[in-house]
């Protein structure tokens, strides 16, 4: 067997009991949220935590569909979540077990990931259900005049949409049950920028100079920044892989002019020009440092979180996406002159020039701030919501 397949399979062993004893003798409400992975999790973050200011007593349940991201957040305590585990595969039998032991009495999915027996089991007991931070496309499976999968979006009380482009997806199927919120994205990376973690030894390497930041990496994303670091040695470069493995980093290192190491391995009496993250977890705080990001994943398999660097003011860089829909920020920091989309070395060149200009840089930076600060709030107008509602 696949060993992906293997650890999504064993990892819902003894689901139900883990679930039997953290439900035993307790009584307290539940809010359920169910998120495919990390990065939906991040989206829940600021509702959870919306919920819990008005309504403390609740308890949290979030469970997962993807072992990566469970096994992420697994590894330590997650502020205001009470329980954390995998959703059980999507049968009649399993859905019923689950709602009837954990019997929340709130839920919310996030994103765009549906199952119908989960869904059915919750409608079927009149449980209030809510799609958070909702971004559809066109090209979507519920938008291809397929009843089952068109149905599964009539199955929530309320849908709450990241944008415009979502809200008009849902009315052309006849969806009424559409609230235009906005991405709580926002809100959580304003959350991490105005609180990240603290590196002295990183704020002691810095020293005056400006530093680029590349977060979340491939192989097709050096191929560009390469040539950009062994031009520019008047710079620190900070590089966080997409991946841990040692293998590509020390082929980079290789084809890299200037003094590098892994952090890992980094000796603080070296004058070390590049560093190599070879870690999870620092990268969202990383981005304090920066003069530029540049944010890795266009040219494959999809752009990383360019609003981490963006919430810090900091103007980002990436690559030619290869499906715009799928990644509307990225049109969207465009627009606003915080973003930039690079093809090639010549085009990074010529953005990371035009940034050297001050008033240029200023500009940027200025955009990247007011537009962040225009689009807080998702979280505070769904927990509103439903607080008018009387169901919190």
């Amino acid at each position: 067997m696949n060993p992906r397949i293997a650890h999504f399979l064993s990892s819902r062993k003894d689901l139900f009991e883990k679930l039997k004893n953290f439900r035993e003798d307790d009584s307290s409400k539940i809010a359920w949220f169910h998120v495919a992975s990390l990065g939906e999790y991040e989206q829940s973050r600021p509702v959870i935590e919306s919920l819990k200011r008005v309504s403390p007593d609740y308890k949290i349940v979030v469970s997962f569909f993807s072992p990566s991201g469970y096994d992420h957040v697994i590894k330590k305590p997650q502020q205001g979540v009470d329980f954390i585990c995998y959703l059980p595969l999507d049968s009649k039998r399993n859905a019923e077990k689950f709602m009837q032991i954990i019997n929340p009495a709130l839920v919310f999915f996030v994103k765009y990931e549906l199952w119908y027996h989960h869904l059915s089991a919750i409608k079927t007991r009149k449980i209030p259900l809510y799609l958070i931070s909702a971004a559809f496309r066109p090209d979507q499976i519920y938008f291809k005049g397929i009843p089952f999968f068109k149905n599964l979006l009539f199955f929530f009380d309320q849908i709450f949409t990241q944008n415009q482009n979502s809200l008009d997806l849902l009315q052309s199927i006849g969806n009424e049950n559409g609230v235009l919120a906005g991405d709580t994205r926002f809100d959580r990376v304003v959350e991490i920028a105005k609180s990240p973690k603290i590196f002295e030894d990183i704020t002691g390497w810095k020293g005056e100079s400006p530093v680029l930041v590349a977060g979340s990496v491939w192989e097709e994303d050096m191929i560009l920044l390469i040539p950009l670091i062994n031009s520019n040695p008047d710079y620190r470069w900070i590089i966080a892989p997409h991946s841990l493995d040692p293998a590509p980093m020390i082929a980079w290192k290789a084809k890299i002019n200037l003094s590098s190491t892994r952090y890992s391995e980094w000796d603080k009496r070296g004058d070390y020009q590049v560093i190599f993250i070879d870690n999870i977890g620092m990268l969202s705080s990383l981005y304090q440092f920066a003069q530029i990001a540049y944010v890795g994943g266009a040219f494959g398999k999809g752009l990383h979180n360019i609003l981490e660097p963006i919430a810090y003011g900091v103007p980002v860089i990436f690559g030619k996406l290869k499906k715009e829909s799928k990644f509307p920020e990225a049109a969207q920091s465009q627009e606003q002159g915080c973003g930039f989309e690079v093809v090639d070395v010549e085009d990074l060149n010529s953005v990371f020039e035009n940034l050297q200009d001050s008033d240029y840089y200023k500009k940027s930076k200025d955009s990247a701030l007011a537009w962040v600060e225009a689009n807080r709030g998702a979280a505070v107008k769904i927990i509103s919501k439903i607080s008018l509602k009387g169901e919190l």
